[in-house]
């Protein structure tokens, strides 16, 4: 039985996924953490107002669903706990997931994080890092709704980050040679321009333009608002995590 803890218990994803654990024959919740609910209850577990508190419930899995300004500290206070650890939060940087890749070492725990743990998303992932082998050029759009304050995406990071394995997309005309403003070539993460747009009625969702002499290719992921999408590949990573040491990114590392 492998004992969870969930940070976000009562947001989008984080509810959904404790009554998934809840139902589930090898997973039992055995902590939560959500500030706007201490003192409630998730069957027999009582909501914690802190991970401080939630981490002194013994626990193997850690999962963080909680925001972008809250989890590099949540995951580096679960990983110094010597708990096994879910990402599912966005807002780390490559130079986040550097400080905790050390640090989930040093304590000898792994740490999956994942942009998006929907399959289309990590197919997606897949497809477009095998598109960029042969198209030299390419540029990624973020997608989402006008209350993400954190951008880009997690999704949209972690592919730029996977886009890498292609190599450096071509450019006629450098970023820094840009004539006007070079905002709006969009923000260069790991070696790709991403563009991020917040819009109402959006949900989530990517896309990657890919180019090279007198053709194109797009693909593109959309998310709807239901959390079902997300819900078995955060099963999964939490099912495999104790197995890793140190830090995995993306979905796809699992299938």
């Amino acid at each position: 039985m492998i004992r969870v803890c969930i940070a976000g218990v009562t947001g989008w994803i984080g509810k959904p996924l404790a009554e998934a654990i809840q139902s589930s024959d090898d997973l039992k919740l055995v902590a939560a953490v959500a500030r706007r609910a201490v003192g409630e209850s998730i069957g027999d577990v009582t909501i914690s107002g802190s991970i401080d508190e939630a981490l002194m419930i013994a626990s193997d899995v850690f999962v963080d669903y909680t925001s972008a300004e809250a989890v590099k500290s949540n995951v580096l206070a679960a990983v110094h706990a010597r708990r096994h650890v879910v990402v599912g939060s966005s807002g780390l940087s490559d130079a986040d997931y550097s400080d905790i890749d050390l640090a989930a070492r040093e304590r000898d725990v792994g740490v999956i994080a994942v942009g998006n743990f929907a399959i289309s998303a990590a197919l997606l992932q897949r497809f477009a890092v095998e598109a960029a082998k042969h198209m030299p050029s390419w540029e990624i759009i973020d997608y989402a709704h006008d209350s993400k304050v954190d951008a880009p995406s997690g999704t949209a990071r972690e592919l730029a980050w996977r886009m890498q394995e292609a190599g450096e997309p071509q450019r006629k005309v450098a970023i820094e040679d840009t004539v006007g403003d070079r905002g709006a070539r969009g923000a260069r993460i790991s070696t790709s321009q991403v563009h991020s747009l917040r819009l109402p009625g959006q949900t989530i969702g990517v896309e990657v333009l890919l180019g090279r002499e007198d053709e194109r290719l797009t693909i593109r992921y959309e998310g709807g608002p239901g959390a079902e999408p997300y819900l078995q590949g955060t099963l999964l990573a939490i099912r495999r995590v104790a197995e890793f040491r140190g830090v995995v990114r993306g979905l796809d590392r699992l299938l």
